[in-house]
C-alpha cells in the first residue's frame, strides 16, 4: 500500500480518481501475489474499485505485450472483473 500511495502522490492523484484496477496474477512466487492481491481486495472492499486479474499468458504472443495494453486486451479477451486465479510459481 506505501508504494501505491507514493506513486499516486508523485503523480498528484488519490485512491478517488482510480475507477479500475488490473492485476498481473502470476505466474509468481506464492507471498508476492498473495500479497499483491490481499491489497487489490481490500481496496475493492473498502473504496470500491473494480479490478480485473490477468495473466500476460492469457493473451496472443504474451512477449510482445507492454502493460499499456492490458485494459484492450482484457475487454478482447473477455477477462472477467473480479475474478481471482493466482498462478504460483513452486
Amino acid at each position: 500500500m506505501s508504494i501505491i500511495n507514493e506513486f499516486l502522490r508523485i503523480n498528484k492523484f488519490s485512491l478517488d480518481d482510480v475507477g479500475i484496477i488490473y492485476v498481473n496474477r502470476g505466474p509468481g512466487s506464492f507471498a508476492g501475489i498473495r500479497n499483491s492481491l490481499s491489497t487489490i481486495k481490500a481496496l475493492f472492499l473498502t473504496k470500491k474499485i473494480d479490478y480485473y486479474c490477468f495473466s500476460f499468458e492469457d493473451f496472443k504472443e504474451p512477449k510482445t505485450i507492454k502493460y499499456e495494453d492490458v485494459p484492450l486486451l482484457c475487454k478482447e479477451y473477455k477477462i472477467k472483473k473480479n475474478l481471482i486465479n493466482p498462478i504460483y510459481l513452486s
